[in-house]
């Protein structure tokens, strides 16, 4: 491939993981909003962000599979296509239910784009070294989403929050104009899974499902135990399943690599610091200290520049020191962002929640552009888009548990400044736990390809 049509697909794959990541920081900021419009309970809010997560999450391996049979080409315009439909019906909503029946719709959409768009840098950047300063570019596409995702959020709730939802057909028609210059992407065609696509669905929907109601209604009521019970057999169906057909979305092999069983653990735990820490402080300067929408957005954009840092530095640190050093550093420094805002929260000043943010997504955007290239070299490249799919998966999950979590321990308006130092307590040890198992990255992991 050129040169030139190279950085073409980089530039259309990180502007694909930026309206990704930007669908998620920019509702956040909105949600007060919207509830007073709609009326909507903590438990309705928490799914406006996790009626997108848990699709995008529940059809990510589905999707990654889609990207390796039709090509991940054709398969990133069918992404961009629904997201920009999905859009409309958001921004056009007339009640709480609608907008998160199209947010669902919208994760769908993302869920298709994500692993297209990791393939697509694989086939336009071979090398490991190239690719590994691609993937910190593309890193960029969401670290900028951060940047201005807070502030454009709040800048646009400010005149209507209808606008958050409008914002992306812009981008989506330049995305489809980009994706006519990308070279075609080589199909392998072979039946889609659909047993162990409704098992997933099953599993997460489940899961998360009676998370969320359970902190609303009672972890005890019928609902939710047959939620948690739906969850559980979906798990064990979607395990199953994979371990008998032919062509399984998850193929348990690909988890051997001990690179990539670290890499699915780092993952999970930096969306659960990241995401589910924005989701808590979006709410805590909003509703408990009363800053204006584009006041709480601008809280987070010195941590959002930080990230854009992080994410341009995080390629040539991983070719320097291997992906250990960086991945390991980055999870400690979110887990002193954490210790930051947890011993700030009782003072009610956003000035903690600006110093803990700048550690957090510092440290996150160092970490995660070297595990992707640990994901990616751990399988040979025509499993390329089912590995980007599995890894994002469990990143998605860890997002929307997170909040799902996070909500139950925030409900209680009275207890809040209690429920969010718990949630970052919880936060912190986990990403502790994955800082330590990142500490058993083999050096050469990002550089030699396994089956």
């Amino acid at each position: 491939m050129t040169t030139t049509r190279a950085r073409r697909t980089l530039l259309l794959a990180s502007l694909g993981f930026f309206l990704i990541t930007l669908d998620i920081l920019i509702v956040n900021v909105a949600l007060t909003r919207i509830g007073r419009e709609f009326g909507g309970s903590t438990s309705g809010l928490q799914w406006v962000i996790d009626a997108y997560t848990l699709l995008f999450a529940s059809l990510l391996l589905f999707a990654g599979n889609l990207s390796d049979r039709i090509g991940a080409k054709r398969a990133f315009g069918v992404g961009i296509a629904g997201f920009l439909v999905a859009s409309v019906a958001c921004a056009v909503a007339p009640s709480l239910g609608v907008l998160i029946a199209a947010r669902a719709v919208q994760g769908a959409a993302a869920a298709v784009m994500l692993p297209a768009s990791m393939a697509l840098i694989r086939e336009a950047y071979p090398g490991a070294q190239e690719r590994a300063r691609a993937l910190g570019i593309w890193a960029v596409g969401g670290a900028v989403a951060g940047a201005v995702g807070p502030v454009l959020g709040g800048a646009l709730t400010t005149l209507d929050w209808r606008l958050v939802f409008a914002i992306n057909l812009p981008v989506c028609a330049v995305m489809l104009l980009l994706l006519r210059a990308v070279a075609p992407s080589e199909a392998r065609p072979a039946p889609l899974e659909w047993a162990g696509q409704v098992a997933a669905l099953l599993a997460l929907g489940g899961l998360v499902f009676g998370l969320i109601e359970g902190g609303a209604i009672g972890f005890g009521a019928p609902v939710v135990v047959v939620a948690f019970a739906v969850g559980a057999a979906g798990v064990a169906a979607f395990l199953r399943v994979q371990s008998r057909v032919r062509h399984p979305m998850m193929p348990l092999p690909l988890l051997r690599p001990r690179g990539m069983r670290i890499a699915l653990v780092v993952g999970f735990a930096f969306m659960v610091g990241n995401f589910g820490t924005v989701f808590v402080n979006s709410l805590y300067l909003q509703q408990h200290l009363g800053l204006s929408p584009l006041l709480a957005g601008l809280v987070f954009l010195p941590s959002a520049a930080f990230a854009v840092a992080g994410n341009i530095v995080s390629g040539t640190l991983a070719n320097r020191f291997g992906a250990r050093v960086p991945v390991v550093s980055g999870l400690l420094t979110m887990v002193v962002g954490l210790v930051v805002l947890i011993a700030t929260a009782p003072l009610g000043a956003p000035w903690g929640v600006l110093v803990g943010s700048i550690f957090t997504g510092a440290g996150g955007s160092v970490a995660m552009p070297p595990v992707t290239s640990v994901v990616l070299a751990s399988v040979p490249a025509e499993r390329s888009g089912t590995a980007s799919a599995v890894f994002n998966t469990f990143r998605q999950v860890g997002g929307a548990v997170a909040i799902a979590v996070f909500g139950v321990l925030i409900a209680d308006r009275t207890h809040f400044v209690s429920g969010m130092q718990t949630s970052f307590v919880v936060a912190g040890a986990v990403i502790l736990a994955a800082a330590i198992g990142a500490g058993f990255i083999r050096p050469a992991a990002d550089a030699t390809p396994r089956a």
